[in-house]
């Protein structure tokens, strides 16, 4: 048993597939949760895919040359091959983890190579919500032989339970995405987006040129909400100029009211999102979660979003934001009206958010993890001295490890 371990202080290798050069939802999630954990005092270090000079800190280990592949209704850029597993396996050598946590374990990029080569214990956890991926069914057969290696599984919501389940086998712990609620809770508004009753400000956040974010359904509503609010500001942030265009050309005569600020930093999308009177989140599918929708909830914006399975969850099932129909433009349009209509629902939906978000601080979800790690570690080594959670434990599946065979 480390020293480490015997104060409650662990070594955590952190593992992402997917590379840091264009980030997403999964990679702001290992960041947060690496800072979260260093800032309990565990030692942490991220091995992902990212060029040479990216601006990371310095407890970050980069692979570069990632490569652009279709993934999940996405474009995701990941890192496979003899010299990236040679990598991988001195990054764990070095390393000296009491525990791997390996994001996406089963994408093709380092996080296979990293179940491959490990003999630590392992937590895996899995963001994606899956029914049919021909990229998961290819990857499968890769892995089938390493699952056994896996001690703990935690899934982001109960759409990624339910690909854990059907597709990896055994359970999963449900542990949602942290935000920093607070953080975004102190935003301060910005004058540029700052609605008024006359003209009240709608944001969107995503990549413009992925179908599934939802862009075409908001550009349908637009000319309806128009109709009936002209004022109305439509502020949409986010990559991807051929999204763009699209959007422009479809808007015609509105365009003018649609405003694109393009790629916005993490301090400005938290001004953003304290500024607007609604935020409008038209995905239409592939979301196991909903990240942005929290971060709205926690800077005190009123969410709209469709009528996902992931977004009911995050909004209370409606309680803290309303819904409409997945991809129908016409329900977005008398959504967003019925809400900027209505100021006292707007402040219900608001006050009841600001309540239900604070099960997604970092400072619970953290607490939820160190309690699976330290489950996985008490039952894969029986000399640690830490008392096992049953019930987590029942939840994770654990069993002990069968001792390596020893041949003579």
């Amino acid at each position: 048993m480390r020293v480490g371990r015997r104060r409650g202080r662990l070594r955590v290798g952190i593992v992402c597939p997917y590379s840091f050069d264009v980030p997403g939802g999964v990679q702001f999630h290992v960041r947060d949760l690496a800072e979260a954990l260093i800032a309990e005092g565990h030692e942490v270090s991220v091995l992902a895919p990212a060029d040479d000079g990216a601006d990371l800190p310095d407890w970050f280990t980069t692979v570069p040359g990632a490569i652009p592949v279709r993934y999940n209704g996405s474009v995701a850029r990941l890192t496979f091959g003899p010299r990236v597993a040679s990598r991988v396996r001195r990054w764990l050598e070095t390393g000296d983890f009491d525990l791997i946590h390996l994001h996406e374990p089963v994408t093709p990029s380092l996080s296979i190579l990293a179940l491959w080569a490990t003999s630590t214990p392992v937590v895996v956890t899995c963001h994606s919500a899956l029914v049919r991926s021909r990229a998961l069914q290819a990857a499968l057969p890769l892995v089938r032989s390493s699952l056994e290696k896996i001690d703990g599984r935690i899934a982001v919501s109960e759409d990624a339970r339910r690909t854990v389940v059907d597709h990896l086998g055994g359970d999963a712990v449900v542990i949602p995405n942290g935000v920093y609620v607070d953080t975004f809770a102190r935003a301060l508004p910005d004058p540029r987006w700052t609605g008024t009753p006359q003209a009240p400000t709608v944001a969107f956040l995503g990549r413009l040129d992925e179908p599934r974010k939802g862009l075409p359904v908001l550009t349908a509503a637009v000319g309806q909400v128009l109709a009936q609010v002209p004022g109305a500001r439509f502020l949409v942030a986010g990559r991807g100029d051929a999204g763009r265009d699209a959007a422009i050309e479809a808007l015609g005569p509105h365009a003018g009211s649609v405003e694109f600020l393009g790629s916005i930093t993490d301090e400005e999308k938290a001004s953003l999102l304290s500024s607007v009177d609604l935020y409008v989140a038209p995905q239409t599918g592939g979301e196991s979660f909903g990240i942005v929708l929290v971060e709205a909830m926690s800077a005190g914006a009123c969410v709209v979003a469709s009528n996902l399975g992931a977004f009911r969850r995050v909004l209370d099932d409606g309680a803290a934001g309303a819904l409409f129909e997945v991809g129908d433009g016409d329900d977005l349009a008398r959504a967003v009206l019925a809400t900027l209509g209505d100021r006292a629902a707007r402040d219900r939906y608001v006050e009841q958010a600001s309540r239900f978000v604070r099960r997604f601080d970092w400072s619970t979800v953290t607490a939820e993890v160190v309690a699976v790690y330290e489950t996985v570690l008490a039952a894969s080594d029986a000399s640690a001295g830490v008392r096992a959670d049953p019930t987590l434990r029942g939840r994770l599946g654990l069993r002990r490890r069968a001792e390596p065979e020893v041949l003579g």
